[in-house]
């Protein structure tokens, strides 16, 4: 284990013991710290200390016993997968909802990584060996497109045009309300929220990283709004955060939404509808589109009033299978 050693300082009198600890170390949140707690690894003058709650004083010792970090190992499952396209160099699957793409701490399987790991037996060599193949990410409960590399040079060339913002990425998205008057384009940096670390926020002109994402609506229905996306740089939870930002918080989504929303337990109502990318072997431009599930549809057709018609969102089946975007 891994000690650290901090004295309370006169200006942290008072303080909780869990918010002193986030504060000395903020690469850590508070939910680690508390755990650390709980589990009997941290000490006050030598007296083990359970609550972190507990109020410190000034020129207290405070020491934290920290274990080495977990060792996470990728495993294949006989997961079944949507592939919309695959060749020699990579695939394209079509994620579904609540699927996390990748195994960490509480979600070591079932994972996008595990279906893949049994589709494709080499893929462990390439990139991260908890991340094999994997271009960009989506959020677990966030469907659609996603690119996967299926060898080290296709891996290479596929994260450079991310990194060079060459790839497109259209989303499609449900939200409370509608943008404001004129807005096209939300240009707002981002960075981890000091006060929930499991949190992004906009942050102030000169800090963060710069965001954008392009915007435009595509149907006004009752009190929600469908839009297409276009992200332009792929920030962590970009698309969330902005919508929030702007005032149309994500139907559904649980960390940005409305608190008292009654569509949480649903899921949020983001698709990643088109991707594009050049091929990294034949070097021309490929494209790739899939509408959103039945779902979208549906919610737009029960809570955006009765007269709402399905035609009027761009509705399309998506042949073949029932994840069309309408029935």
């Amino acid at each position: 284990m891994k000690k650290k050693v901090f004295t309370v300082g006169a200006d942290e009198k008072g303080a909780r013991l869990d918010l002193f600890l986030t504060a000395r170390e903020s690469a850590s949140s508070r939910s680690f710290w508390q755990k650390l707690c709980l589990k009997g690894n941290v000490y006050i003058d030598g007296e083990k200390k359970l609550k972190c709650g507990y109020r410190l004083k000034e020129g207290q010792v405070v020491e934290v016993w920290i274990p080495p970090p977990e060792i996470i190992v990728a495993e294949p499952e006989a997961i079944p997968l949507q592939i919309v396209f695959e060749d020699r160099d990579l695939l394209i699957v079509n994620k579904p909802r609540g699927m996390v793409v990748h195994p960490a701490v509480g979600h070591r399987r079932g994972t996008l990584v595990n279906a893949l790991l049994a589709h494709c037996h080499d893929l462990l060599t390439i990139g991260d060996r908890i991340r094999p193949g994997i271009v960009h990410r989506l959020d677990k409960d966030t469907t659609g497109l996603l690119v996967v590399a299926k060898n080290e040079p296709a891996f290479k060339h596929l994260t450079a045009q991310l990194a060079n913002r060459t790839v497109k990425r259209e989303y499609r998205a449900i939200v409370h309300g509608s943008p404001p008057p004129g807005i096209r384009i939300i240009d707002a940096p981002l960075g981890r929220d000091k006060r929930n670390r499991k949190k992004m926020a906009v942050q102030r002109e000169g800090t963060g990283r710069r965001a954008i994402t392009h915007l435009k609506l595509l149907q006004k229905v009752g009190s929600y709004a469908l839009l297409s996306l276009l992200l332009e740089t792929g920030r962590t939870h970009q698309i969330r955060v902005h919508l929030a930002y702007i005032g149309c918080p994500l139907v559904g989504d649980p960390l940005y939404g409305p608190q008292k929303s009654p569509f949480k337990k649903r899921g949020q109502f983001l698709h990643a509808r088109t991707l594009g990318f050049i091929h990294p072997r034949s070097g021309e431009y490929r494209e790739f589109t899939v509408e959103p599930g039945q779902e979208f549809c549906l919610f737009l057709k029960t809570e955006g009033g009765k007269n709402a018609q399905a035609k009027n969102y761009g509705c399309k089946r998506n042949p073949p299978g029932p994840d069309a975007y309408c029935p």
